[in-house]
């Protein structure tokens, strides 16, 4: 029996643990460069770790010679904490975040080079004015102050937080691309000016100050281009090590690739552990491409295929396996498990979007131990109504992602405003807040002179008596004097409805996001989360009181990790997660796959549609036992359709439905008369290869047809102008097999689907 073998034998009897051949595998496989691809719940941490282990007891590896980098502290931390449990009596290994590594080497290089530096990114506590004395403390050099700054001058307005995310987000992007500033202007943003802003934000952090300004994005920047100029210190780095690995690769970017190929050139010895099909970071310069040309970097490198799924039902694993194959760039993967079956994936259509939280707190509150069951979502925007609603359900929960702007947003505190002046209407500081966004057309000079007029009387009757107003303003002014009397008193849901409606809130709204850019759907869903915590109030007191409460339960949930609590979290946050029973909300056409998701990536390369693929894939396999996938058919009054990722799985789920579709689509085509079929058919040459398909004979030119051979593969769902709904069996660049239900199986001519353009992808 062979050292491994020795090995694992003794690790089963010590720790239960049993590898499987692929594990194995991964673990005996310790020189040369391996790719490791591991599908969800495939157990990829006790195979790194066990690999590690087998490296220091039967090999005789120096602890501190075996470098293991992760993506996030909470993988590190987690990696870190299963290796002492493995093996405590072992040398503890170099485990790090690639940022951790990047700060060693910049720090060692800045006190090598005597380069004095501030990091100004992290938690920072902006404090207060000082009461004392009046005098305000200058702020902090911090990156979001610095930016917000940057923002000011150069686009001449303050920065929303959604501005600010999307600026930090762009930077990123650019950094962790390695792209050059020639570049920075063709990378798509919403963000006005901000290649402006990124270039004037390079040279403060160069010269702004006496000391060099870094962010955590400069830590990676900075280190690759130390690594790729000081040789002296490259080699000291890499004698340092005889093994790297690193997890979560799918996640990692262009900048932080090329820092683990430095460090490991010299041995070879790299272990890369990743699932391309877990890949959801794109947007912040994930380099998913990569894992795809690892052997062009790698040619010696061994590929291994850890496929088999520990975690969910089969009926989970078989569904999210096929869903995934919509998807051409990925490796081709067979994700199984040998877990007992429990129950088929459930799916529910509300009514109206109103009704989901009521329902998740409904069937939650059936679940009999609350901390294994989730409920995840795409946005952000959509844990506020969740909270409310599990609040009053008494049902408690943690708070993996939180809208955290939400209470300080300025649509809430307009809303606030506005009932504030059905208190009093004697205040010009509270109309000066709002007086551009209701029926007023009050302007900013009769603004300032109304200011000017402190007799204590109604802003209304200054504003009719004593300033000067245009003809078309006076109705609408005497008509909002009295809509905002008839509101005193009145309770909070209704009010917020004549806010929006005869205030004509919602439509200013709807003005300043065609004129600053503002997203209108997340503006909207605030007022809307608004009504549903303003359901049952009785006074706008109420109301206001109900908002500061909210407030302070999100900050509390955000606490209760590894308590009995239900888990809100994204898609996103979700990775690396597990439930015995997910609920995934929200699942329209619009939030996934987003609007944008069909369009090119920033870069005019990655498909962003393929990401939000892996998104929902990611989303999928966080369930053990049960998933269900919650949709409605309102939204905001306006007709939502079902997510069409949510109808994929139902085919996949149900193929008859294909069937079915491919009937009702057929109907609405233009089907000609037998005799008119006879007679067509007659004409045409005969073919006994293919199935030549029937048209209209003036079919549209459809934008969304297929044009490349090469996205028709095997497992693709795709729509036909004739024949409907189908999935792709094979293709071989000449015909192509689709099935369109269960006895309904065709070959197409290749070239004829493409020139005609009869297929879609789905």
């Amino acid at each position: 029996m062979g050292k491994l073998e020795l090995f694992l034998e003794r690790k089963h009897k010590e720790l239960g643990v049993l590898l499987n051949e692929v594990q194995k595998q991964a673990v005996g496989r310790t020189e040369g460069p391996l790719l490791l691809l591991a599908s969800p719940g495939s157990g990829k941490t006790t195979t790194l770790i066990m690999r590690i282990g087998y490296l220091i007891e039967e090999l005789g590896a120096d602890p501190a010679r075996i470098k293991a980098v992760t993506f996030s502290r909470a993988s590190a931390r987690d990696m870190k904490e299963r290796f002492k449990r493995f093996f405590p009596q072992l040398q503890p290994v170099d485990f790090s975040t690639i940022h951790s590594l990047a700060f060693e080497i910049v720090r060692t290089h800045f006190y090598k080079t005597r380069t004095a530096y501030d990091i100004i990114e992290g938690a920072v506590e902006i404090e207060e004015e000082d009461e004392a004395n009046g005098a305000e403390k200058p702020l902090p050099l911090h990156k979001k102050i610095i930016l917000r700054n940057l923002f000011k001058d150069v686009v001449g307005e303050n920065a929303t937080d959604d501005a600010m995310e999307e600026l930090t987000t762009y930077i990123s992007y650019v950094k962790n691309k390695m792209l050059p500033p020639e570049q920075w202007a063709s990378i798509k943003t919403d963000v006005p000016q901000a290649e402006r802003i990124l270039r004037e934000y390079e040279v403060f952090k160069r010269s702004g100050t006496p000391k060099l300004l870094i962010d955590f994005d400069d830590m990676l920047t900075i280190a690759n281009d130390v690594l790729e100029k000081d040789h002296a210190m490259l080699r000291k780095l890499q004698s340092r090590y005889d093994y790297v690995m690193t997890d979560e690769s799918q996640d990692t970017s262009m900048v932080q690739h090329t820092m683990i190929e430095k460090l490991a050139k010299s041995h070879g010895n790299l272990c890369v552990v990743a699932d391309d099909d877990q890949s959801i970071y794109s947007w912040r310069g994930a380099e998913p491409s990569y894992l795809l040309k690892f052997k062009d970097v790698y040619p010696t490198a061994e590929t291994l295929y850890m496929v088999q799924n520990y975690r969910s039902s089969p009926e989970i694993v078989t569904a999210a396996n096929t869903f995934i194959k919509r998807n051409r760039n990925r490796y081709e993967k067979e994700m199984f498990t040998r877990n007992a079956s429990y129950q088929p994936i459930t799916f529910k259509t509300l009514r109206d979007y109103r009704e989901q939280a009521k329902y998740a707190a409904r069937e939650i509150a059936k679940v009999e131990k609350l901390a294994e069951a989730a409920v995840l979502y795409r946005n952000n925007s959509s844990s506020i109504a969740l909270m409310n609603e599990f609040d009053r359900a008494g049902i408690p929960f943690y708070m993996k992602d939180a809208d955290n702007r939400f209470f300080s947003h300025w649509v809430i505190e307009d809303v606030l405003n506005f009932m504030r002046m059905s208190y009093t209407d004697k205040r010009p500081d509270i109309l000066e807040s709002i007086h551009l966004k209701f029926n007023g057309y009050i302007s900013k000079h009769q603004m300032s002179v109304l200011k000017s007029v402190q007799n204590g009387e109604s802003v209304f009757d200054n504003l009719l008596s004593v300033v000067q107003l245009h003809e078309y303003q006076i109705k609408p002014l005497q008509e909002a004097k009295e809509t905002f009397r008839e509101m005193n008193g009145m309770p909070p849901l209704h009010a917020i409805r004549v806010i929006r409606t005869r205030l004509g809130y919602e439509k200013a709204l709807e003005k300043l996001c065609e004129r600053l850019g503002f997203r209108k759907e997340y503006l909207i869903g605030i007022l809307n989360t608004l009504e549903d915590i303003a359901e049952g109030l009785e006074t706008m007191a109420d109301f206001a009181a109900r908002l500061k409460y909210l407030e302070k339960v999100l900050k509390g949930a955000k606490s209760r990790k590894g308590q009995n609590a239900v888990t809100f979290s994204t898609f996103h946050s979700a990775k690396g997660l597990e439930f015995d029973h997910v609920y995934m909300v929200d699942l329209i056409e619009g939030i996934i796959p987003a609007s944008d998701d069909g369009k090119k990536g920033a870069d005019g390369d990655s498909p962003p549609m393929e990401e939000a693929v892996r998104l929902f894939y990611v989303g999928m396999t966080r369930a053990r036992k049960t998933l269900e996938m919650v949709t409605y058919g309102q939204r905001d009054g306006e007709q939502a359709t079902e997510s069409s990722f949510m109808s994929a799985v139902k085919d996949i789920i149900d193929p008859s439905r294909l069937s079915t579709r491919m009937a009702s689509d057929s109907k609405r085509q233009s089907i000609p008369s037998s005799a008119e079929e006879s007679r067509r058919n007659s004409a045409r040459p005969k073919s006994t290869s293919f199935t030549t398909s029937r048209e209209p004979a003036k079919a549209e030119a459809n934008p969304n047809a297929v044009k490349d051979a090469a996205e028709l593969t095997a497992g693709a769902n795709v729509r036909h102008r004739v024949f409907g709904v189908g999935c792709i069996e094979r293709s071989d660049g000449e015909s192509i097999v689709i099935r369109f239900g269960e006895n309904n199986v065709k070959t197409l001519a290749m070239a004829m689907c493409l020139e005609r353009e009869l297929l879609e992808l789905i």
